[in-house]
């Protein structure tokens, strides 16, 4: 009797040892897939950021520069980014559009725009768009911020 019962458990350890190991593998793939969402999303904030501060710098330059404030109009037509119009040659905007393109992936200045209104009387309304394509994604990003700037 003790042979049949010993000879029906035999494999049983090397069963439960097979399935511990797949049950620790998928935790580890799971693992895997959820440190890649994070490097992804990472990275996508850390270009966010620099287009903020790339935005950033640029009002700021007008903030200072406000007696020139109508030379930083940049493909001031369209949307989006797919922008049209005239590119400004102004050297403020020559070089912020250098520091776009060297900070944010397929951020070329043909995607940037800069446009400048008048709203009110000594004010100025600067909306800066601030586009750019990561490696391997299919759709564009971007990032807008508007400022008022009194022309005084």
């Amino acid at each position: 009797m003790k042979s049949t019962t010993t000879n029906s458990q035999r494999g049983a350890a090397l069963l439960e040892a097979l399935i511990s190991v797949l049950i620790f593998s998928m935790g580890i793939i799971a693992l895997m897939g959820l440190q890649a969402a994070s490097i992804k999303n990472s990275i996508d904030a850390k270009y966010r950021a620099d287009a903020a501060y790339l935005t950033n710098q640029i009002i700021g330059q007008m903030w200072v520069d406000r007696g020139h404030i109508d030379s930083y109009a940049h493909l001031a037509s369209g949307g989006g980014c797919a922008p049209s119009g005239s590119a400004s040659t102004y050297a403020a905007v020559t070089d912020w559009l250098a520091q776009v393109n060297a900070l944010l992936p397929g951020a070329a200045s043909t995607k940037q725009q800069i446009v400048i209104t008048t709203p009110y009387t000594n004010t100025k309304q600067a909306t800066v768009t601030v586009c750019w394509q990561g490696p391997k994604e299919t759709s564009p990003h971007n990032f807008v911020a508007t400022a008022q700037i009194n022309t005084d």
